[in-house]
């Protein structure tokens, strides 16, 4: 189970930092991914950290501003939003991907989260 938190409203420019927390799997082997979802759009991509070696991706549009983490003793990751445009305005969910074969695809995770909203106001 996933259990997504730390979404919020904040003014262009600001930060948030989500969290999810992981429980039932040997988190360390996991990898963990971010995606969001905006009203009328596809789910995307946002970042990912995989499992082995912790090597870190990001879509184009949050890179440079987004920073994804994990802390396996917490069994949680985290992703870093600074500099936010209203264009980040979305539901924000975290997964996990047992095997780790294409972080950057939906249909790879196994496990969601509920999702968190954030809003980021002009």
């Amino acid at each position: 189970q996933l259990q997504a938190c730390g979404g919020g409203l904040v003014q262009a420019g600001g930060s948030l930092r989500l969290s999810c927390t992981a429980s039932g799997r040997t988190f360390s082997r996991l990898t963990m991914g971010w995606f969001r979802q905006a009203p009328g759009k596809e789910r995307e991509f946002v970042s990912a950290i995989i499992w082995s070696g912790g090597m870190t991706h990001y879509a184009d549009s949050v890179k440079g501003r987004f920073t994804i983490s994990r802390d396996n003793a917490k069994n949680t990751v985290y992703l870093q939003m600074n500099s936010l445009k209203p264009e980040d305005t979305a539901v924000y969910y975290c997964a996990a991907d047992v095997q780790g074969l294409d972080y950057a695809t939906r249909t790879s995770y196994d496990y969601w989260g509920q999702g968190t909203q954030v809003t980021v106001s002009s």
